[in-house]
This record gives structure tokens, C-alpha cells and sequence, in this order.
């Protein structure tokens, strides 16, 4: 993706965000020359992958596939071995309408997905087979807030606003938004982005940014090479 490109999605994207009254810790705001600056002191956010993440999974169309997130909270996967501390991660994200988020599991990662507001936010569910391919054949069961709901293979559920559902390890899932663009909260364990996303097919996580203008702010991806490790 070109840089012009992700800067003119970070603007409209926070823009949609503040339309529904969803306000962003105030790092959201920070140039990657504030960031450089306080650099000694935002370890947490540059370990944690906290802030900005635009993808188009490497296919070069983001309208058509493509997820825009902000990751507010994230844990320590090492305080899972000890099953204490913190757990737990949060972000918001933007479907826009018709883009896919395709077919991916999560190996560690228990999920639940919110509809903010927007219009309705479509999710393609599968289980996995034993050896963890996607299971074309079995039914699958999640928790819509609190409420069992069952699906054949390859069912659809279909979220308004308010609605959720919680999606476990193993399950299969893609999504997208009919009608409008769609706000989307998410909150699970412990986020890695960098090992824990399990996709259909061979498709990258992140994308590759061509610097064609200076950065508007700094994505989760651009941390190493802008603010080191």
C-alpha cells in the first residue's frame, strides 16, 4: 500500500470512530515525531503493538480486502503460562462495507466481536477439522451475547448494532459489513498478531508500505523501524 494511501484511511478512519462517540487514548494523536521524542518512555505501547494497524493483507485492495484497527490495551503472552495478570486485550475496528476479512483461526486467542454501530457485520463461520484445516462439514456453535446459536458449515451470522459473539480457538471465521461501514469492537486474550493468525489460504497479515509521502502517524508494523524494539 502506498503511504498517501494508509494516511487518507488513518484520517477517514478516526473520523467514522468519532462519529459514534468512541473516544481514542490521547497516544492516537501523536506524530511519529512526538513518538520518537518520548520514546524512552512509551515501552509499553511499542511492546504491546498498541495504537494504529491498516491492512490490506497484501492483496493491493484494500476496498475489496482490508481491515482497519486500533489496538487500545494488550497483555503479556507470558503471563498466560502463569494465568495471572493481565489477560486480556482490546480494539476497535472498521469493516467497510463489503470489504472482507478473510478466513482465519486463532490458535490462542479467545474472542468476542461487537457491533459498535454502523450497519450489519456479516461473520462466515467454520469449525476446525482435527488437523486444524477448515472443517466443511461440521456445524458449528458460538455464544451470541449469552444466547447459544448453532450454524451449518459455512453459516453466516449476522450482527445490528449492540450485538455480539464470542468466538473461541479453532473457530474459522470471516467478515465483513452489508449495508454501511460497521464499528466493530473486539475483546479477547492477549493479542499476537505476529503468530497467532492462522489464515485459509497463504496471505500476509500486514502490508507492505510504499513511502511515497512522510508517515501521518505510525502503524503497529512501522514500531521497529521508526522507534526500535
Amino acid at each position: 500500500m502506498k503511504r498517501s494511501r494508509v494516511n487518507n484511511i488513518l484520517r477517514e478512519g478516526a473520523d467514522f470512530i468519532r462519529s459514534f462517540g468512541y473516544v481514542l487514548p490521547p497516544f492516537a494523536d501523536w506524530t511519529p515525531a512526538d513518538m520518537k521524542t518520548r520514546r524512552s518512555k512509551i515501552g509499553g505501547i511499542v511492546h504491546a503493538r498498541l495504537g494504529w494497524d491498516i491492512t490490506d493483507y497484501g492483496a493491493g485492495d484494500f476496498d475489496k480486502r482490508g481491515l482497519f484497527l486500533f489496538t487500545t490495551r494488550n497483555g503479556d503472552a507470558a503471563a498466560l503460562k502463569e494465568g495471572r495478570g493481565m489477560l486480556y486485550a482490546e480494539k476497535i475496528m472498521i469493516s467497510r462495507r463489503d470489504q472482507i476479512s478473510p478466513m482465519h483461526r486463532h490458535v490462542v486467542k479467545a474472542e468476542d466481536i461487537i457491533n459498535r454501530g454502523g450497519g450489519t457485520l456479516c461473520i462466515e463461520l467454520y469449525a476446525s477439522a482435527p488437523d486444524g484445516a477448515v472443517d466443511r462439514r461440521a456445524p458449528v456453535t458460538v455464544p451470541t451475547d449469552g444466547v447459544m446459536q448453532r450454524l451449518e458449515a459455512g453459516g453466516v451470522l449476522r450482527l445490528g448494532p449492540g450485538e455480539s459473539v464470542t468466538l473461541m480457538p479453532g473457530i474459522w471465521h470471516e467478515f465483513w459489513a452489508e449495508g454501511s461501514d460497521v464499528l466493530i469492537g473486539e475483546v479477547s486474550t492477549v493479542n499476537d498478531d505476529l503468530t497467532d493468525n492462522i489464515f485459509a489460504e497463504p496471505i500476509d497479515r500486514f502490508s507492505t508500505i510504499e513511502e511515497d509521502e512522510e508517515p501521518y502517524r505510525l502503524l503497529v508494523s512501522d514500531y521497529p523501524a521508526w522507534l526500535g524494539v
